[in-house]
């Protein structure tokens, strides 16, 4: 297995710019695009191909699935995209189908890879690509929440007039409408959310649920402008890329199979998770409100019925 080699799997507006996000990463040397389209694939390997003279040297090619036999990362960003007035979880039946004629012919040509799931809804295929795949749960996990906290960390940022970096905030649960902000534990540098309201004379508290609000529609409203949400996952798919290849210990709310934490069991979910060089290497339990945890169960509950329903086996 090569951590430096990268395949994609769909080459939609997802995948093909989470690819051009991480040919500017110089996270990879090599990188695999597969579509069902073989000319998208091909046009899009083309077109990026063309960046390298100003960017880093990376081997770009239009492959099939014996092309992964060495890849470290398989990202899967192929299915049917969210339209405007759907859930994610209206995408499931057919992502899942999907899902199965994916899985199985990865699986043939590679058993080491980590599986990073980006297709929606990410919580409940990052179950499903468990489940087919038969690997360990630490290779296998979504993009989670890690888009939606850097739109918690953007709103609140820019209400507070701060860097969005210097914001620390998780958004856990599904990555849909059953998340929930983790507001008790949410600091700026160190300092408590309030504290910091109270220091720079913010309403913050009386805002918490328009903010919230904001960040569980903020697809709706970008798919109902523009049709479809590709930028921010493409950047929120390489930072995880980036704690894998590089080791870095990163504590992100992924989607992963959470089972004897916050009262959790055999679910994917989003919680704060340590991602580094083996993938899911621990999940973090951090504090939650009384009403936090009772919101996260009962997302998890919406997840485990769609699960029910899909009746996957191994």
């Amino acid at each position: 297995m090569d951590l430096r080699k990268v395949g994609i799997i769909g080459c939609g507006m997802v995948g093909s710019t989470t690819a051009f996000s991480l040919l500017h990463s110089g996270l990879f040397t090599d990188m695999v695009l597969i579509d069902y389209n073989r000319a998208r694939a091909e046009g899009e390997a083309m077109d990026l191909s063309h960046c390298l003279p100003y960017i880093r040297p990376l081997e770009i090619i239009a492959g099939d699935y014996p092309d992964l036999k060495d890849c470290g990362i398989i990202i899967i960003a192929a299915g049917v995209g969210q339209k405007d007035g759907e859930t994610r979880l209206d995408c499931i039946h057919n992502n899942a189908k999907v899902f199965k004629s994916i899985i199985p012919q990865i699986v043939k040509y590679n058993k080491d890879a980590f599986l990073l799931i980006v297709t929606n809804p990410v919580d409940v295929l990052s179950y499903v690509a468990h489940k087919l795949s038969g690997f360990p749960a630490n290779r296998v996990f979504g993009s989670g929440t890690v888009l939606d906290s850097a739109r918690l960390k953007f709103m609140v940022g820019r209400r507070l007039n701060v860097d969005p970096r210097s914001v620390h905030a998780f958004i856990v649960g599904e990555h849909g409408d059953s998340e929930l902000a983790v507001w008790s534990s949410a600091n700026v540098s160190g300092i408590p959310l309030d504290s910091y309201c109270d220091h720079c004379g913010c309403d913050c508290k009386n805002n918490r649920a328009q903010m919230e609000d904001d960040v569980r529609n903020s697809a709706y409203e970008i798919i109902k402008r523009k049709g479809a949400t590709y930028y921010g996952i493409a950047a929120a798919t390489t930072k995880i890329c980036k704690s894998i290849v590089r080791d870095e210990h990163s504590i992100m709310p992924v989607s992963a199979l959470v089972s004897g934490h916050y009262g959790l069991d055999d679910v994917y979910i989003s919680v704060p998770t340590l991602v580094g060089s083996g993938g899911v290497e621990d999940i973090i339990d951090i504090e939650l409100s009384k009403e936090e945890h009772a919101k996260l169960i009962e997302s998890a509950n919406t997840l485990k019925e769609v699960i029910r329903e899909l009746r996957i086996q191994n």
